[in-house]
């Protein structure tokens, strides 16, 4: 999960953080409301299967035929839901590099990508891309289950035209089958981190830096805030959320606007992300020390807020 220095440009890109606030409502025909969503009937093995099955039915087809360079299923961390703070859901996230074809190509694939969707019946999350870019990006979902996905261009050579195609899924969220104490190798639920991992200092100096670049007002700490841990087989991560008071459109870009200048002046790969708000999310990775932070405006107006980086120590029994 960590690119060359050279592939900066879609480190973020392999990671696929194509996420977004669950229990989110489509546009247009096939609507659904937000209690549909927020009962998703599947574990991670299922999700992990579908976003498989949505990758493969866009690259099976395409020529020239890339080499699949698989990155994760990684966990996305528990979902910021359309209420205050967030709830025992997760989410996960998988993604292949298109390697082994030339850097000419990767524009093309992508195109191959969006028309093997579309033949799905897949939506584009807002309208198809601009083809005359040299390097474009596509961001759709399925229906009716909403798992989101992309097909992205990374620059290696701009003078050339030269890119990396890259295709990412994101689950919808589910709760973890059986409760948290029953998924030994799968995701899982605690109450609270070892108190002496120095990753709690992390991820808390990470929601501060961000809360100060946004400048708006907190909202007042409701059930669900501070910093918890999630488990997977790869290792444990540790979880901090908050939400800003409501918000205007316009307060809401603005203050993404101030925290996407502090994230890229501190050196985290950042992307935006379409979702029902009329203001994109925003979605980062700070590459030295495998932070993911989101900014996730909701309908209802205050801005969802969370950070998750992995834990240096073991964590505390479940309770």
């Amino acid at each position: 999960m960590k690119p060359r220095t050279m592939m900066a440009a879609v480190a973020l890109l392999a990671v696929a953080l194509a996420t977004t606030a669950c229990g989110s409502e489509q546009d247009g025909q096939g609507k659904h409301d937000k209690a549909t969503s927020k009962q998703v009937t599947m574990d991670e093995e299922q999700a992990t299967k579908r976003a498989e099955e949505i990758i493969h039915q866009a690259v099976d087809g395409m020529s020239p035929k890339p080499t699949l360079k698989r990155r994760g299923p990684v966990p996305v961390g528990p979902c910021v839901a359309d209420d205050h703070g967030s709830d025992d859901r997760l989410q996960l996230s998988l993604s292949y590099d298109l390697t082994g074809v030339p850097g000419s190509v990767a524009k093309k694939l992508v195109r191959q990508a969006r028309d093997a969707w579309v033949k799905q019946g897949y939506k584009f999350q807002d309208s198809d891309e601009d083809w005359s870019k040299p390097f474009p990006s596509v961001d759709m979902r399925t229906e009716p289950d909403d798992f989101w996905m992309d097909a992205v261009t990374g620059v290696v050579d701009r003078a050339k035209g030269e890119g990396l195609a890259s295709i990412g899924v994101t689950s919808p969220c589910f709760a973890p089958a059986g409760g948290p104490a029953s998924k030994a190798d799968s995701t899982a639920l605690h109450s609270a981190p070892a108190a002496d991992d120095p990753g709690v200092r992390r991820a808390l100096d990470h929601s501060s830096r961000i809360y100060d670049a946004l400048r708006v007002r907190h909202a007042s700490p409701g059930e669900g805030n501070g910093v918890r841990t999630v488990e997977d087989a790869d290792g444990t991560w540790l979880h901090h959320d908050w939400s800003t008071d409501p918000l205007t459109a316009e307060e809401a870009a603005d203050a993404i606007g101030r925290a996407q200048a502090y994230l890229e002046n501190a050196n985290w790969t950042v992307r935006h992300v379409a979702t029902d708000a009329s203001v994109p999310a925003l979605f980062a990775l700070h590459e030295e020390d495998q932070t993911v932070a989101q900014l996730v405006p909701s309908t209802e107006g205050p801005l969802r807020v969370a950070v998750t980086t992995p834990a240096t120590h073991a964590t505390v029994t479940d309770i």
